[in-house]
């Protein structure tokens, strides 16, 4: 796996139950899955060489981001690297741009879109786009980052012309007045066996995902279809192979449009690490590998992901010892600590809560009961307080 990040750790973690190691290719010996994998190569994604030692004996080459530059990929893959997405698929979860175009003749339903490559396509994009409208960078922008709206039309020049004069490509975007945002997570293997999870509710905070809800609460059953079909569409007409999620916008009236392509394990999918009857990373290995893939069932009516997000400051509380409190206080609570330091906003974990079975994904009451304590619990280990007043010494409630 190429990268070494919170993803590779946890496909680490699923391929030893596959009696498979994971051989990462990672930029240094403390990234999170470098830390736990016996087998570690230490390079950059963007060294063809280091790639090649990465790849050599490997069954399939696979990744947990998309930033290696696919000529890279292209000439592994002439050499008999099996590159799994390939690139041919990969560079549409790459290339914003790409990606627009090419659902664009899939006829996805997309906000409408320009490419700008000057001030001049900025300006005319108000025209085309509405105003304000956002503007993205092409490649490379994640979790909130590489993305604008902005209501000074001369600042948004003067970051389109930074950017450009950066080299980095530019697309804007129409401005959808969307309800939510949801995930349709799914798996494909080299041979076409598709499978679908439950699609997701995802909740972001400062461009960041910071709450994951599975199902996506008061999603009428035909719209829940249609996007699990659209995104096994996407992921056949591009020839994914592995896991990719396809990010959703709900509109206001109830229409789904087509956000962002992710072609790796993703934020949106890590509820079904323990909500599911097969969780993400094990169905990646199972499909780069060529395996049946496995059972998706959900194994509660409603699961909650909430991350463990960096607090301003690190607690002077241990991490060792905030988890000795979560679960003397919630045992239930399943969590996934990825071996980073702690800093600000920085993902350092998750953790997973499940409604009791008897709940409905139906009931407003049950759903918000069964986020507000995954969302507690993770505040507990990001900051080491609770957010209900709870004393963790004398088992009481603060004022």
């Amino acid at each position: 796996m190429i990268g070494g990040g919170q993803l590779a750790r946890m496909t680490h973690q699923a391929a030893i139950a596959l009696g498979q190691t994971l051989r990462v290719l990672a930029g240094s010996a403390d990234e999170p899955a470098a830390r736990v994998s016996p087998d570690v190569v230490l390079g950059s994604h963007d060294d063809l060489d280091a790639l090649r030692s990465a790849a050599i004996g490997a069954h399939a080459l696979t990744f947990d981001h998309e930033g290696v530059p696919t000529e890279h990929l292209e000439v592994l893959q002439a050499e008999g690297v099996n590159v799994l997405p390939p690139p041919q698929a990969l560079i549409y979860a790459q290339d914003k741009i790409a990606m627009r175009e090419r659902l664009g003749e899939l006829g996805a339903p997309m906000p409408k879109f320009a490419v700008v490559r000057s001030v001049a396509d900025a300006r005319a994009a108000r025209e085309k786009l509405g105003w304000p409208y956002v503007l993205k960078a092409a490649r490379g922008g994640y979790d909130g980052r590489g993305v604008w709206i902005l209501d000074d039309p001369k600042e948004l020049e003067d970051v389109v012309e930074d950017r450009l004069a950066a080299g980095v490509p530019l697309l804007a975007e129409e401005k959808v007045s969307w309800r939510r945002e949801l995930s349709a997570m799914v798996a494909r293997s080299p041979f076409g066996q598709g499978a679908t999870w439950p699609v997701v509710e995802t909740v972001q905070r400062d461009g960041q995902c910071a709450v994951v809800i599975a199902p996506a609460p008061d999603l009428p059953e035909e719209v829940e279809t249609a996007a699990e079909q659209l995104a096994l569409r996407i992921a056949g007409e591009l020839g994914v192979v592995g896991v990719m999620a396809v990010e959703l916008f709900e509109t206001q009236d109830g229409e789904l449009i087509v956000n962002e392509l992710a072609m790796r394990p993703h934020n949106s999918g890590h509820w079904g690490m323990d909500g599911a009857r097969t969780g993400q990373f094990e169905q990646h290995l199972r499909a780069v590998l060529d395996y049946p893939l496995g059972d998706t069932t959900p194994l509660a009516p409603v699961t909650v992901m909430a991350n463990v997000l960096g607090a301003p400051e690190a607690p002077a509380m241990s991490m060792d010892e905030r988890l000795h409190h979560l679960f003397a206080r919630m045992p239930d609570v399943r969590v996934h600590l990825y071996g980073k330091g702690e800093r600000k906003d920085r993902k350092i974990g998750h953790v997973n809560v499940l409604g009791d079975p008897a709940g409905s994904v139906s009931d407003p009451q049950y759903v918000a009961a069964v986020r507000e304590r995954a969302e507690r619990a993770a505040h507990w280990l990001s900051h080491g307080e609770w957010t209900d007043g709870w004393n963790e010494h004398t088992g009481e409630h603060g004022e």
